[in-house]
């Protein structure tokens, strides 16, 4: 391992030190991500609502707005419509509650593979039967076209809250509303929300509206207005279970979601916390939402019908245990799966050097687990992965794919369809994308792909060698107080990473393998007599023995046990330099 110390302006860093009374590792940290002004790394250190834009300029906003409130005061039914996963769920149950807080009468929904992606036509002609009189689609219906003309057959307006590629702006969308940052004519400077937070939005949007009409003070109504701050542990799952970028308005909505998150105030998330083991003493943390929440609610919608996930978040106190409990029992089955079809996968792959970007079909292999074994290739091999599970009947794959080294996915696949009879319909972003394929056309896909995810690594920018790190601190500069600053930095996710430190030539007193042997638990000591405990997940084959002399590479963290804290090097790498 070789490590090299980012770059940055150490006069800066000292500035910055000194203004906020951090530590210059932590400042170091600051300047690396651009924040220079200590003004501006106080609000990044400390983000809070009132930081964030206005959505002017957010195309299709005003227009469902309107529409929206028109709809509540006149006691219109409201069909709402997600997607199967975190994303689409949170946003279902966010626009759900905010409405029904709000005084209206709502009928809910959420896909399910069976029926296939999105905002299927069978949907829109469901919640019409339920006498929806307005539908609002959350997470999906930017491409569903048929969908939306169904609903138009009926006199039934759709408007959409979706993240997802708008494919063309040559013709006017026919949705009553389309509320998504990738229209052309959008100019909210933000492009990167997920649909959750999109929603939080409207949901922002359709209070002040409602309030300007006196909808709230109006007599005979009963309940107080609707606070969306409540919504934001909805947004905080919904963001970073759809891998958006966590800067800008994605890192203000989930750092703030995080603390109602960590609150427990929805019963659905606390008997979900407490059936996956989070313990009232840990903190709610990203890696907390992406390792122990996001996998659960996702689970469902990955082995059919999402409605669980969706009870769930909308449970009160009564139910909330028996949903959590369901949704545990479909996580455990998705497990199963999984692992199944890793192991078939690898054993395709065998030892052979899988090119520029690995795609890779079975037959049989359920849609719902191809997207988490794309990403354990990804972890695996570095390059991006696309992995298709093949309809032995129909011969239709249905694919996921999650991207490595820069690629952008959408990019990827737009080349790819560009050569006919390649591919068929696809959609998703830069970091997770979705698509359909006939069996006999994924050779040329895996071809075409090879090409397209080659030429944009190669575009993503030069290689350099080494493990870049933040900082260089001592082993004595480790304690709770330098994880606890640098913890401020987060959330931590696509765009913005955790912090990674490095210390040198620290001495092992102690080695020991933990869990099923794959983990490591080191005890580290410096010629000052300092000691630390270091975990390394995953790198529990690397030989290290007492008195050896190691360089690590860590993010620094407090461990909880018994009550009792303490400061924990939480390894990314590690070099054996001799005893």
């Amino acid at each position: 391992m070789q490590l090299r110390l980012r770059s940055v302006d150490e006069q800066l860093v000292t500035r910055l030190a000194a203004a906020l009374r951090v530590r210059p590792a932590t400042a170091r940290c600051l300047v690396g991500r651009g924040v220079h002004d200590p003004r501006e790394a106080q609000g990044f250190v400390d983000p809070r609502l009132a930081a964030l834009r206005p959505p002017a300029g957010l195309a299709g906003l005003s227009s469902a707005v309107g529409r929206i409130a028109d709809a509540v005061v006149r006691g219109e039914r409201i069909g709402v419509f997600g997607d199967y996963d975190v994303d689409g769920v949170t946003t279902a149950a966010l626009l759900t509650s905010f409405l029904r807080a709000a005084g209206a009468s709502v009928e809910v929904a959420v896909a399910s593979r069976d029926a296939g992606y999105g905002f299927t036509p069978g949907a829109a002609a469901a919640l019409i039967a339920r006498g929806c009189q307005l539908i609002i689609t959350g997470d999906c219906g930017t491409s569903d076209l048929e969908s939306i003309a169904v609903a138009s057959a009926h006199s039934v307006p759709v408007i959409i809250v979706d993240h997802h590629t708008v494919p063309s702006a040559d013709t006017p969308h026919p949705a009553f509303a389309l509320v998504n940052p990738y229209r052309a004519d959008s100019t909210f400077p933000f492009r990167g929300m997920a649909s959750v937070g999109l929603a939080f939005y409207v949901a922002a949007a359709v209070r002040t509206e409602l309030r300007e009409r006196g909808h709230f003070s109006r007599s005979g109504r009963s309940g107080p207005e609707p606070d969306v701050r409540d919504l934001l542990d909805l947004v905080a799952l919904g963001t970073i279970a759809d891998l958006v970028p966590l800067t800008a308005e994605n890192r203000i909505l989930t750092a703030l979601g995080l603390r109602q998150l960590q609150s427990r105030k929805r019963p659905g998330v606390a008997a979900l916390l407490a059936s996956a083991g989070v313990d009232l003493e840990r903190d709610v943390d990203a890696r907390t939402v992406a390792w122990k929440l996001a996998p659960r609610i996702n689970a469902p919608g990955r082995l059919g019908a999402a409605e669980p996930s969706l009870a769930l978040l909308l449970a009160g106190s009564d139910t909330a245990a028996e949903c959590a409990q369901a949704l545990e029992a479909a996580n455990s089955e998705r497990r199963t799966i999984q692992d199944r079809v890793v192991t078939e996968a690898l054993d395709q792959l065998g030892d052979r050097d899988p090119g520029a970007a690995i795609v890779i079909a079975g037959e049989g292999w359920p849609t719902g687990v191809v997207g988490i074994v794309a990403a354990k290739l990804v972890d695996r091999y570095q390059r991006p992965a696309f992995v298709i599970g093949i309809d032995p009947v129909t011969g239709i794959g249905r694919g996921s794919a999650r991207s490595a080294g820069g690629v952008d996915l959408y990019r990827a696949l737009s080349e790819a369809a560009l050569i006919p009879g390649c591919l068929g319909r696809f959609g998703g972003h830069a970091a997770a994308a979705g698509f359909t394929i006939q069996r006999e056309q994924i050779a040329a896909l895996a071809e075409a792909l090879g090409g397209a995810c080659l030429r944009l690594a190669e575009g993503s920018g030069p290689v350099v060698a080494g493990r870049e790190v933040d900082a260089e601190v001592r082993l004595g500069e480790i304690d709770e107080r330098l994880a606890t600053e640098l913890a401020g930095l987060g959330p931590f996710g696509q765009q913005n990473p955790a912090p990674t430190l490095a210390t040198r030539n620290a001495r092992v007193t102690a080695v020991r393998r933990v869990g099923d042997g794959s983990h490591i638990k080191l005890t580290l000591e410096d010629d000052q007599s300092t000691t630390r405990t270091a975990i390394g997940f995953g790198l529990g084959d690397r030989p290290v023995d007492v008195g050896a002399r190691v360089d690590l590479a860590f993010v620094p963290t407090v461990s909880t046990w018994q009550g009792r804290r303490s400061a924990e090097l939480e390894l990314s790498d590690l070099a054996v330099l001799g005893s």
